[in-house]
């Protein structure tokens, strides 16, 4: 018998035992349907992923592009305010040099009132006042004292009487060096900045209470940034915690702030 009639006789058999054994294609299929699923399934992902990596890309180049238009801004306004603050110095320097804008009448009555007032300087030569906060203030506080707003109220006396109803004033907070220290002022003053321009709020309220018209009072601070003594022990920083005021004449201007302007 020939060779191939051989494997033929013996080969048939084998392969209808195969294919009679039950189940056998059905778990074939199955398999093959499985893995056809997986393979679905992991295209799938694999697309999901690449979408997820192309958003999560350009979500990427928004958010770099948002910050550097951020960080341009905030260029632009510290400029600005570089520029502001150069300005303000100047006129505040230029008033001080300035011979003061108020009556004899008047610097004789704020003579009066230093004398009254110990921690209350008033310069004759300029008409500037400092107030040591120790008078305005308690520690930490933007409060004015009792005895702060005494003197206030005849701070503002002498200014609504005379020929000074017709000049302005601009408050000036100071601070010294050291950083908010208590949580509590830390809550109610974040920082030196806040400290400071608040204080210089407070004492321009307190004037406006006493018959001060808005239009003639203007408010800054200058957080530690302006000492006027060392801040190397407690008796030099108490000098650096002050208020200033500027009696500024009808038509002066700081820093964009134009006294004579009235809305209509």
């Amino acid at each position: 018998m020939p060779v191939w009639a051989r494997i033929v006789k013996f080969s048939a058999p084998a392969l209808l035992a195969v294919l009679s054994l039950p189940g056998c294609c059905c778990c074939l299929y199955d398999q093959m349907r499985a893995c056809q699923c997986q393979s679905a399934q992991l295209y799938q992902q694999n697309q999901m992923l690449a979408y997820s990596n192309c958003q999560a890309a350009m979500a990427s180049q928004q958010m770099e592009r948002a910050l550097a238009t951020a960080n341009q801004r905030l260029d632009n306004l510290n400029a600005e305010r570089t520029q502001l603050q150069q300005r303000y110095l100047a006129l505040l320097d230029k008033q001080r040099g300035q011979p003061s804008p108020l009556s004899p009448e008047a610097t004789e009555r704020f003579k009066k009132l230093q004398e009254k007032y110990p921690q209350f300087e008033f310069d004759p030569h300029t008409g500037v006042s400092k107030f040591a906060n120790d008078v305005l203030f308690a520690s930490g506080s933007s409060e004015i004292r009792d005895d702060g707003k005494r003197l206030l109220a005849e701070f503002a006396k002498i200014m609504n009487d005379g020929d000074a109803r017709k000049l302005n004033v601009l408050v000036v907070g100071h601070t010294d060096d050291r950083p908010i220290g208590h949580q509590y002022t830390r809550d109610h003053h974040p920082t030196n900045w806040n400290l400071s321009t608040d204080r210089a709020d407070s004492v321009v309220l307190e004037l406006s209470r006493h018959g001060m018209q808005e239009p003639r009072l203007g408010a800054a601070g200058y957080s530690m940034y302006q000492p006027v003594a060392q801040n190397t022990a407690e008796s030099t920083r108490r000098k650096n915690r002050r208020v200033e005021i500027f009696v500024l004449a009808p038509d002066a201007a700081v820093v964009g702030w134009d006294p004579t302007w009235t809305r209509h």
